[in-house]
């Protein structure tokens, strides 16, 4: 199972799911933290919490940080990449639109499953990702589409706040999004590199 040491993502990077959340697209990358006790790894089981109205899956496309980043140059940060992630950013919708900042609606505990990590020197503009629920394709799209290509968002990342061997930056998630039920199955894929799969449940 993946414990990193810190969990950065990145919103607002696609343009399609700009549009259907009815957001303006960025002029610089929106970053915001995942805390690490909502991490579960595959095959965990996804809570909802009472009273908290909507929550919903987000499939993204993970990268793990193999060497120390600060101040680096997009090129230093496609040689810093050491693997990759499935990772499901789970967001309970209501809350980030109420909260000023999102760290109740992202940050709940099981809020984020990360798939095996599949070390390699990817291609970091080439990546396919597809998310399920109970079977059926709610998302799928290629790294390409980013607003902010990944060696960017990292290079931006790594000018306020060092990255440290083992980070996982998170880079967004495309349209498709939607809401999650007890007893769903959630699949998220990064074709080729890692799945992460979870049941959910109501909590008690």
């Amino acid at each position: 199972m993946i414990k990193p040491g810190k969990i950065l993502c990145v919103g607002r990077n696609y343009r399609e799911h700009i549009k259907e959340m009815g957001n303006d697209v960025p002029t610089t990358p929106l970053v915001f933290y995942k805390p690490t006790s909502s991490v579960i790894p595959s095959g965990g089981t996804i809570v909802l919490p009472a009273g908290i109205g909507r929550v919903d899956f987000e499939g993204e496309i993970g990268v793990v940080i193999g060497s120390r980043l600060r101040q680096a140059t997009p090129a230093e940060c496609v040689a810093a990449v050491r693997g990759v992630v499935a990772v499901n950013d789970v967001s309970a919708r209501e809350l980030q639109k109420s909260d000023p900042q999102w760290w109740r609606a992202k940050g709940y505990d099981t809020f984020c499953p990360i798939g095996p990590e599949k070390e390699g020197t990817p291609d970091l503009g080439a990546f396919e990702l597809v998310t399920r629920v109970n079977g059926t394709e709610r998302q799928r799209c290629q790294s390409g589409e980013m607003v902010f290509p990944i060696a960017d968002l990292l290079a931006f990342i790594s000018s306020a706040v060092t990255l440290e061997v083992g980070d996982v930056v998170l880079t967004g998630t495309p349209e498709g999004v939607g809401p999650l039920s007890a007893g769903d199955i959630v699949e998220v894929e990064v074709v080729g590199w890692s799945t992460v799969t979870n049941r959910v449940v109501a909590a008690a």
